[in-house]
């Protein structure tokens, strides 16, 4: 069961995928779709993972990331 929410501001990400790397339990992933600036975005691909540490939305340098707890 999932302790945290990740939202990502698709239009906002820039696809450096800090946050990709950053989390703890995978549970994020870059996507094929594009935005509106031609980036690929990031999505929870694995959202019932999210223990909410937050650890992607702080070091996500554009904060394109918010988590719930």
């Amino acid at each position: 069961m999932a302790k945290g929410k990740v939202e990502i501001n698709a239009e906002a990400c820039k696809s450096c995928l800090y946050c990709v790397k950053t989390c703890p339990k995978q549970v994020l992933d870059i996507t094929d779709a594009v935005n509106s600036k031609g980036y690929q975005y990031v999505v929870p691909v694995h959202a019932e993972d999210c223990i909410g540490c937050a650890m992607c939305a702080t070091i996500c340098p554009d904060a394109a990331i918010t988590v719930y707890r």
